[in-house]
C-alpha cells in the first residue's frame, strides 16, 4: 500500500477509454459539440466501472475543477454518484482529494456534496427477490459499516477544511435526511450517532447539531440500550409498541451523548455543560415548548439540569420569563407554567430552598395579577382571558401537593408560618375562581392538604363550582353519553412518570415519585368530625380530620383521568383515593 503523500504524487494508471482528454471534451462541449460529452457521462455512469478508470478520471477532474461551473451540475451529479465508498483505498483517497478541490473552486456544489456524504450515513438498502417479488430492507449486516462511517467523516472534514461555513449548510441537510420513524432500529441508531459526530467534527457548533438530532427524535418518542454498534435488549426491557421501542433507543443515545459531553474524565466540565445547556434550551424553545402534551422528549432538559443546581435554577428562570412576559402567546405562557409546576414537583435534585424561592415568585405574581384584575371589567372566571394565571395557580397547587411534607419537615411551626404567608385563601376566594379551572384531581388534593393544615377551606367553593358545571350529552350508536369538561385549560404535566423501560433507568434516580399515603394519613382523611362545639371542631381540624359525607370525589394529581389510566401508566403518581366532602 502507498502512503498518503506517495499516493498523491503517483501518476494515474493507464486505462482504455474513449473521447479524448477531459479538458478537450469540456472545451468541445462549451462550443456545442456534445458527442464526446455524452460518451463521458456514459462511461462515468457505467455500473461496472473499474477502480483504475475511476482513479484516472478523478485525477483529470481534480485538475479541471475550474470548468465544473453550475452549467455542468449534471456532470457533477454523476460524479457524486460514483461508487467510491466501498472501493479500494486508492479510489477513496483520490475521491476525497477531488471533493476538496471541487468545493474550494466551485462552492456552488457544496450542498450536493454534503447531501451525498450524509446519504451514506443511512445503511444501504438491499433487495431480496422472493417469488418474483422484490423485498427491500436496510438491515443488512455490513461488516464494513463502521469503516464506511469513518470515511464519510473524513469527507466532511475535508469539505469543512476548505469551506469554513460548512456547518451552516450541513445541519439542515442532516435534518432533511433523518430516517423516517418506521425505519429499522439499526438504521435509527446509527444515523443519529453519525449526525452527532458530523456536527462535532465539522465545527464547534453543537447548537445546530443538537437541533438536527433532536428534530429526528421529536417526530416519534422512544429509547435504547447499546453494546458496540448493536442494540441489546432483553424481552422485559423492550417496549410493546414498535415506535415506543425505537424512541426508547434514541432517548438512550441522547442521554449518553449529554453525559459524555458534560463529563470529562468522570468529572463535570462546567464550560462544556454550559454550552450544551444553551443549545438544548434553544431546541426546547423551538420544538418542545410549543408542542402540546409531549411525553418523553422534554426529559433531556430534566437530565442535564440534574448535573448542577445552577442549571436547574437557570431553566426555572427561563420558564418564568416565558410565563410572565405578556408579549408571549397565551398558550406558551400556560405551557411554561405547566413545566414549572411539574419540574418543581418531580425533580428530586431541587432543594426545598429553591422550591420556596419559586413559590414566592409565583405566588407574588398571582397576588399582583389579582390586584390588577379582581375589581376590573374582566374580574370573572374565563380561561381565554386569564389562562396564564390559572396555569400558574395549578403549578403552585401541584408543587404544594408534592412538596408540602418537605416544606413542613424539621420545624412544623416555621413551615406553617411560611405556608400561611402565601395567603392561599385570597387566591382561592378571588373572583377569578381558579379552583373551577384547575384539574379536579389537583384541586381535591390541594383542598385536603390545605384543610389539614388550616391554610384555607376549599370545599364550599368546590361544591358551588360543581353545581355550575353543565354536562354535555352526546348521542351515538352505543347510547347517550354524559360528559363534563374537567380540564378547561387543556393542561398537562410534562414530567409525569417516564414510561420508556430502558432509558428510564437514567431518569428514575433523579425522579420524585408520588409517596403513597400511609395508613395514618388515610385514617385522618376519613375520620368523621365529632358533633359538638366549634372548639371541638377546631381540635379535630388540627388533627387533619375531614368530615364525612355521602358525596365523594376521586383524587389523583395526574394529567389523565383515573378511568383512562392503566395500572402501569399510573405508576409513580398518586393512586385513586376518595376524600369525603365536609358538610
Amino acid at each position: 500500500m502507498l502512503g498518503g503523500d506517495e499516493f498523491i504524487s503517483s501518476p494515474p494508471r493507464k486505462t482504455v477509454r474513449f473521447g479524448g482528454t477531459l479538458t478537450d471534451i469540456l472545451l468541445k462541449y462549451d462550443k456545442g459539440e456534445t458527442t464526446d460529452f455524452e460518451l463521458l457521462k456514459h462511461q462515468l455512469s457505467d455500473p461496472d466501472i473499474k477502480d483504475a478508470q475511476i482513479i484516472n478520471w478523478l485525477h483529470e477532474f481534480r485538475a479541471s475543477v475550474a470548468y465544473l461551473t453550475k452549467e455542468l451540475e449534471q456532470l457533477v451529479s454523476i460524479l457524486l454518484k460514483l461508487p467510491w465508498l466501498r472501493r479500494s483505498r486508492e479510489v477513496v483517497e483520490e475521491y476525497l482529494g477531488f471533493l476538496g478541490n471541487l468545493v474550494s473552486a466551485q462552492t456552488v456544489h457544496l450542498r450536493p456534496c454534503l447531501r451525498m456524504i450524509v446519504s451514506h450515513f443511512v445503511p444501504p438498502r438491499i433487495t431480496i427477490r422472493e417469488d418474483d417479488v422484490d423485498i427491500s430492507d436496510s438491515d443488512d449486516d455490513d461488516e464494513n459499516l463502521s469503516e464506511n462511517f469513518n470515511t464519510c467523516h473524513r469527507a466532511l472534514q475535508t469539505v469543512a477544511r476548505y469551506v469554513p461555513s460548512t456547518p451552516q449548510f450541513l445541519m439542515p441537510i442532516l435534518v432533511e435526511n433523518f430516517p423516517f420513524i418506521n425505519k429499522s432500529e439499526r438504521t435509527l441508531v446509527s444515523t443519529p450517532q453519525q449526525d452527532i459526530e458530523d456536527a462535532e467534527e465539522t465545527a464547534n457548533n453543537s447548537d445546530s447539531e443538537e437541533k438536527s438530532t433532536e428534530e429526528g427524535l421529536f417526530d416519534m418518542e422512544e429509547d435504547e440500550e447499546r453494546k458496540g454498534n448493536k442494540v441489546v435488549s432483553s424481552s422485559s426491557d423492550r417496549m410493546a409498541h414498535p415506535l415506543a421501542e425505537r424512541l426508547d433507543i434514541l432517548m438512550t443515545i441522547l442521554f449518553s451523548y449529554i453525559k459524555d459531553v458534560c463529563h470529562v474524565d468522570g468529572k463535570l466540565d462546567i464550560n462544556n455543560t454550559k454550552d450544551l445547556y444553551r443549545d438544548l434550551v434553544s431546541v426546547f424553545d423551538k420544538l418542545i415548548l410549543p408542542t402540546h402534551a409531549s411525553c418523553h422528549i422534554q426529559y433531556f432538559m430534566f437530565y442535564i439540569c440534574s448535573f448542577k443546581l445552577g442549571l436547574a435554577e437557570a431553566f426555572l428562570d427561563h420558564l418564568w420569563k416565558k410565563l410572565h412576559d405578556p408579549n408571549n402567546p397565551s398558550v406558551i405562557r400556560q405551557t411554561a407554567g405547566s413545566y414549572i409546576g411539574s419540574f418543581l414537583a418531580r425533580a428530586k435534585f431541587i432543594p426545598v430552598v429553591t422550591v420556596k424561592a419559586c413559590l414566592d415568585l409565583l405566588v407574588n405574581w398571582m397576588h399582583k395579577y389579582i390586584d390588577n384584575q379582581d375589581t376590573g371589567a374582566n374580574a370573572y372566571c374565563d380561561v381565554a382571558l386569564h389562562g396564564p394565571f390559572y396555569s400558574t395557580c395549578q403549578a403552585v397547587f401541584y408543587t404544594l401537593i408534592f412538596r408540602h411534607k418537605q416544606l413542613l419537615d424539621g420545624n412544623l411551626r416555621k413551615g406553617l408560618s411560611y405556608l400561611q404567608s402565601l395567603n392561599f385563601e385570597r387566591i382561592v376566594m378571588c373572583q377569578l375562581n381558579p379552583l373551577k379551572i384547575c384539574i379536579p384531581s389537583v384541586v381535591n388534593l390541594f383542598a385536603a392538604i390545605t384543610r389539614k393544615y388550616q391554610l384555607v377551606f376549599c370545599y364550599t367553593i368546590i361544591e358551588r363550582n360543581n353545581r355550575q358545571f353543565i354536562p354535555v350529552v352526546r348521542s351515538g350508536t352505543g347510547g347517550d353519553l354524559v360528559q363534563t369538561c374537567t380540564n378547561p385549560l387543556d393542561s398537562f404535566f410534562p414530567f409525569d412518570p417516564y414510561m420508556l423501560k430502558r432509558s428510564k433507568k437514567t431518569i428514575d434516580p433523579l425522579y420524585q415519585f408520588w409517596e403513597e399515603l400511609s395508613a395514618e394519613d388515610l385514617e385522618n382523611l376519613k375520620k368523621p368530625i365529632k358533633k359538638g362545639t366549634s372548639e371541638d371542631e377546631d381540635d379535630d381540624f388540627l388533627k387533619g380530620e375531614t368530615p364525612q359525607n355521602d358525596a365523594v370525589v376521586g383524587i389523583a394529581p395526574n394529567s389523565y383521568e383515573s378511568n383512562t389510566r392503566s395500572p402501569v401508566s399510573s405508576i409513580g403518581s398518586p393512586p385513586d383515593c376518595y376524600v369525603p366532602y365536609p358538610q
